[in-house]
């Protein structure tokens, strides 16, 4: 997913504006996870960029996107750019720790 949100409606506020977003984002993500996972992969993993634009959007974790939208909405932003992309993720082992036995 890469798309352009608008915050600016002429009859609807911003928070009626934020949830439908938030959601569409929420069913993508679900969407996405939902997809059979190829041979070796563990889980699906996503890659996400928000910024007011293409050009200046940064990485950000997938748990952040809600704080990032709340932040745009309290810079009264007229728009922000969202990019997911999904991945394939690979879980890694723990090393293992040694206990000091008395």
């Amino acid at each position: 997913m890469k798309k352009t949100f608008s915050l600016t409606h002429p009859k609807k506020t911003k928070p009626r504006l934020v949830e439908p977003i938030k959601h569409e984002i929420r069913k993508y993500i679900k969407r996405e996870r939902k997809k059979s996972l190829p041979d070796g992969v563990d889980y699906w993993d996503f890659d996400c960029k928000f910024g007011d634009d293409a050009a200046s959007s940064v990485l950000i974790h997938l748990s952040e996107i809600d704080k990032q939208i709340a932040e745009a909405e309290s810079k009264t932003l007229d728009s922000f750019y969202i990019e997911i992309l999904a991945k394939p993720g690979y879980r890694t082992k723990k090393p293992a720790t040694k206990t000091d036995s008395d």
